[in-house]
This record gives structure tokens, C-alpha cells and sequence, in this order.
């Protein structure tokens, strides 16, 4: 256990580890998802990939730029004492285990689903949505805005846990990892699905939150943990081969495909979602 905790305390000096992180990730499922695909890419690949890796570098710059308010509020609830975990004077094991789900929960399932929900961060969030081809790229997808905002929910996280910092790299190597796999477009077999969607969010489980239409699009709000669909009654199972991936307010390629355009995209006002007479059901 000391060594996980002194490894990851240690992070904040090595940006190659958590470079490696981030595009061995990337990397890795970008290889199963080309050997085991569940979508045959009909488009233009290597376009696409250009498109969220420029989101992702966008991301590490503003991650990069306000990493010191990371460093500043572990160190503030170390030193004052504060958060959930210290007043519960919480052991190693405890921080790992409920310090992880409360992170998961305030700095990613909460985050997004208040994205969802409220008009100006939506027009922000949905860039991410606008992906019609969703493979591991898509994961890092963020308008630079919707970076801040992530971002944000972060530091409140680490402030209401009392999460030192290395919980918090912990959290964040394993958030970087999730997302990957979990927007990665790879066919797996249905026994391993049931069997990690049961504590972790699977390809198969997140991206039913893709489907180009609500209801679907507002369920299966999970980053690491799978838990709290289930609580919160937005956890949704569906058939993924017959999803449809983007959103049905912006379907025009000349704005999903174009940097420019979705730089600009929050700014231009909120378009809401289209009523359809037909229940969809997947």
C-alpha cells in the first residue's frame, strides 16, 4: 500500500509518467479497437483522430496551466485537516476505496450530469456529443471550456473529500484510463462486459449515452465507476449495434468535422433537443 501511495505522491514530478498514462491509454485501446472493432470505420479515420487529438492537447494545456490549484488544494486539506476523509480519520485503505468512489462521483458522474442539465454548460459539453464516429479519441473530446469546468469539479472534489495528493493522481490516472476504454469502439464478449460493468463502466455500458437521441443520451452518466447510474436511476441497457452516434441538434458534418466551428459552438446559442413522436427503443 506505501508503495502505491509514495508512487503516486511522487507523480506531480514525473509529467512523462503521466504523459505515458494518457497516450499509452490512447494507444493501446486505439490497437483493439482496430483488431476487435464493433463499428467498421467507414470514414475518414486518421481526420477524425486529428479532430479529438487537438481537444486532448487543449485539455493537457489548461490541465498543465492550473495544476498548481490541484497541488494547492491537497495541500490545504492536508494541513488544515479538512474534507470528509480527514474528519473521518481515514486509513490508507479507506482514502483508497470511498476517497476513490466520492472523487468519481463529485468530480466526474456529478460534473456530468450537471452538464446535462444546465443550459450554458451544456453548449459546452456538447462537443463532446457531436462525435458521429465514437472510438477512444473521442474520450479527450472537450471544448477548452468544458476543460475549466471539468476542471473545477475537480478541486471542489479534493476539497469535500480531504483527498491528499496522492489519491488525487490516483484518481486522475485511472479517470484518464476509464474514459478510454470506456468510449473505446471495441466488440467485447458479452460474460467479460457483465462482469466488469458490475463495479466499472464499460464500452458497452457508456456508450448508450452516445445515441444521437434522448432518452438515451441522458442515462449511463459513469466515468470510473458504475455505481452511481444504478443509485440515481440513469443507468440504461441497450442494444449497441444499433446505436447511432452524435446528437440530433447538430448533425451537419461541416460543423462535427471542423475545428473552428466547434470552438465556436457554445457561443452561439442553445438548440434544444427535437420532440419525436416515436418512442425509439433500442
Amino acid at each position: 500500500m506505501d508503495v502505491i501511495v509514495n508512487y503516486f505522491t511522487e507523480l506531480k514530478h514525473l509529467p512523462l509518467h503521466r504523459a505515458g498514462y494518457l497516450f499509452g491509454g490512447l494507444f493501446l485501446f486505439f490497437l483493439i479497437e482496430n483488431t476487435l472493432p464493433l463499428f467498421k470505420a467507414s470514414y475518414n479515420k486518421t481526420k477524425h483522430t486529428g479532430l479529438n487529438i487537438f481537444f486532448t492537447m487543449t485539455t493537457i494545456v489548461i490541465n498543465f496551466a492550473m495544476a498548481f490549484i490541484l497541488t494547492w488544494a491537497a495541500l490545504f486539506v492536508e494541513t488544515n485537516n479538512f474534507g470528509i476523509l480527514n474528519w473521518m480519520g481515514a486509513s490508507i485503505l479507506v482514502s483508497m476505496t470511498f476517497g476513490l468512489l466520492l472523487m468519481d462521483f463529485i468530480g466526474a458522474w456529478l460534473a456530468h450530469y450537471i452538464e446535462h442539465h444546465i443550459t450554458w454548460m451544456w453548449q459546452f459539453h456538447v462537443i463532446h456529443h457531436t462525435d458521429q464516429n465514437v472510438d477512444t479519441t473521442t474520450g479527450n473530446r472537450h471544448h477548452p471550456g468544458e476543460s475549466v469546468i471539468r476542471f473545477l469539479f475537480t478541486v471542489s472534489a479534493i476539497l469535500i473529500v480531504g483527498a491528499p495528493i496522492w489519491l488525487v493522481f490516483l484518481y486522475q490516472t485511472m479517470s484518464v484510463i476509464l474514459t478510454q476504454f470506456n468510449h473505446s469502439n471495441v466488440k467485447m464478449p458479452s460474460w467479460l462486459d457483465t462482469g466488469l460493468r458490475l463495479v466499472f463502466c464499460t464500452p458497452n455500458m457508456h456508450r448508450v449515452h452516445h445515441h444521437y437521441r434522448q432518452p438515451y443520451s441522458d442515462s449511463n452518466y459513469g466515468n470510473i465507476f458504475s455505481f452511481w447510474d444504478r443509485i440515481f436511476g440513469t443507468y440504461v441497457v441497450a442494444d449497441n449495434s444499433k446505436l447511432i452516434y452524435g446528437v440530433d441538434t447538430y448533425i451537419d458534418k461541416e460543423i462535427t468535422e471542423d475545428v473552428v466551428a466547434l470552438l465556436k459552438l457554445p457561443f452561439q446559442g442553445h438548440k434544444e433537443h427535437i420532440e419525436y413522436e416515436d418512442k425509439e427503443i433500442l
